[in-house]
């Protein structure tokens, strides 16, 4: 991207990509997500741009590259979850300060992602109440996700990658067709 790297250049790339290409996997779309903000991602992981987290479209920003992008660049791979933490605590600076509620509603629900993607039942509790004022399918994926960690304690489908033992109640959910993420 030739774009100097700021908030809007992170959400005008996410906006483009548009919901087609947000949750399916796509190895074009993986590469060029990954190549366009390899180094802004670890920039927002070592805290470099935690000044973003001053305005809406950049706290948006910083959710974008730590929870969003590490799962499309670092699919199948231990690192997908690496900077999950850091989402979690900037997402909750953001909801807390009401700057979600500034959030264009296409873009609304990744404010909301890293409380979803944690294996905190806390946390999916909040996402839940958060989800609901969003669209129904929206909720449903996030009732999905609450429910996996209610019954598991965590995500079955990470096992692999985060070198967990899946146990026998998990491993027939997962052949069963289970979330897969």
């Amino acid at each position: 991207m030739a774009n100097t790297l700021s908030p809007q250049s992170v959400i005008t790339f996410w906006k483009h990509a548009g919901p087609a290409r947000w949750f399916k996997k796509d190895e074009a779309f993986d590469t060029e997500f990954r190549d366009t903000f390899h180094a802004a991602h670890f920039q927002a992981a070592r805290g470099e741009l935690e000044h973003w987290m001053d305005s809406p479209q950049g706290a948006l920003a910083l959710l974008l590259l730590l929870d969003q992008y590490p799962r499309n660049a670092f699919r199948g791979t231990a690192h997908m979850f690496a900077t999950d933490p850091l989402a979690r605590l900037y997402a909750g600076r953001m909801i807390d300060a009401g700057m979600d509620k500034q959030i264009e509603a296409s873009l609304k629900p990744f404010c909301y992602l890293p409380l979803e993607h944690s294996e905190n039942v806390e946390d999916q509790q909040r996402s839940l109440a958060l989800n609901q004022a969003l669209d129904a399918n929206t909720y449903r994926w996030a009732k999905e996700h609450a429910d996996i960690i209610e019954r598991f304690g965590r995500f079955p489908h990470r096992n692999g990658v985060l070198a967990r033992t899946t146990t026998a109640e998990e491993r027939v959910f997962l052949e069963e067709g289970g979330f897969s993420g």
